[in-house]
């Protein structure tokens, strides 16, 4: 990053930016940032690295299941010769559209122990779509993995913190208004070595500097995580805003 540059938090999914710049493009980038300023900052015991996941397609982690397979018997291929009758029910399922930053710990068999998520525009489609991303939110706290969850999308309504509220079957006492529907929010499962959790909120606002919030990363603490500068180093890579 250029030494004392700042890029306050621009619109990426209206012009002028959109379509000549993809968003997908900045939430990449930005995720790289974000995990190369935690791998800085954690111990070696840590490893932070993105999982980009664009689309309804299965890809790259999962191998193709195929009717073909090798027979362990015979050294050939078994063929599969049963057919399923007629399905009664088709529908869409989930999709995969998720920028994530994902820490892991090395002692622990690499498991999971914090996640950055950049909100994308799919996350925010439709009522089963928020919902999903807080299940998944949900998900995470349950394994006692810090999480931040960040929300730039202008082109979509919501509010994600409220859906997560929704999936815990909390009172409405428990949701936070962001009047300008942007934020970044910042939760810490198991607070106080109890079952509660403890959550930073930030309102983000187009023109505004982007605040830098603490991660909970399980077995160590907390990492700061600063939005502004890793989101500047990502527009600025971009050659966007300037």
């Amino acid at each position: 990053m250029r030494e004392g540059t700042h890029m306050p938090l621009l619109d990426h999914f209206h012009p002028p930016l959109f379509p000549t710049h993809r968003w997908e493009s900045l939430h990449a980038r930005w995720a790289v940032a974000i995990a190369d300023a935690l791998n800085d900052t954690l111990p070696a015991r840590f490893f932070a690295e993105t999982q980009v996941h664009l689309g309804s397609r299965v890809e790259a982690d999962v191998v193709e299941f195929e009717q073909v397979a090798p027979d362990s018997q015979s050294g050939g291929t078994a063929l599969a010769t049963y057919a399923p009758p007629r399905p009664v029910l088709t529908f869409q399922g989930p999709t995969e559209d998720d920028i994530t930053v994902e820490v892991r710990d090395r002692e622990r068999d690499a498991r999971v122990v914090a996640v950055v998520e950049l909100v994308s525009p799919g996350n925010k489609d439709r009522t089963e779509a928020r919902r999903g991303l807080a299940a998944k939110m949900v998900s995470y706290l349950r394994i006692g993995a810090g999480l931040i969850a960040v929300d730039i999308v202008t082109s979509r309504s919501g509010n994600l913190h409220d859906e997560l509220i929704a999936v815990l079957g909390l009172a409405a006492d428990h949701q936070l208004t962001t009047p300008t529907g942007l934020s970044a929010v910042a939760y810490q499962p198991g607070a106080d070595g109890t079952d509660q959790v403890h959550v930073w909120f930030e309102t983000l606002t187009l023109g505004s500097p982007l605040p830098t919030l603490p991660l909970a990363v399980q077995g160590f603490g907390f990492a700061p995580i600063d939005l502004e500068e890793t989101y500047t180093e990502a527009c600025q890579r971009s050659r966007v805003g300037g």
